[in-house]
C-alpha cells in the first residue's frame, strides 16, 4: 500500500504508510519539517514491504512503526483532537 498523506488548513501534514501489518505514522508541523512519528519502543524486529509514492520498497525498524491497529488510534485520535494521543510513543526527528 502506498503512502496516504492528509494535509490541514494549518499547514500540519499527516502521512500513513503501511505495509499491512504495520504502519509508518509520521506528523509534520509544515513543508520542509523533520516532523516526528509514532515508535513500538523495544520492538527489535525490521519489516519490509512499505512501498513509497515512487515505488520504492522499504523496509524499516520495528521500534519506528506501530501495529496497524494502533496506527488507526492514532491518525483517528490525531484527526478528530489534532494531537497524537498522550498514551503514544512518539520518535521526535527534528
Amino acid at each position: 500500500m502506498k503512502a496516504s498523506w492528509l494535509h490541514s488548513s494549518t499547514e500540519r501534514h499527516l502521512a500513513v504508510v503501511t505495509n499491512t501489518e504495520r504502519a509508518m505514522v509520521i506528523l509534520l508541523d509544515g513543508e520542509g519539517d523533520p516532523g516526528a512519528h509514532a515508535s513500538d519502543p523495544g520492538a527489535e524486529d525490521w519489516s519490509d514491504g512499505f512501498i513509497l509514492e515512487n515505488g520504492q520498497n522499504d523496509e524499516y525498524p520495528d521500534e519506528d512503526t506501530v501495529l496497524l491497529s494502533e496506527a488507526f488510534r492514532i491518525v483517528r485520535h490525531i484527526i478528530v483532537k489534532g494531537t497524537p494521543p498522550a498514551d503514544a510513543a512518539w520518535t521526535v526527528d527534528r
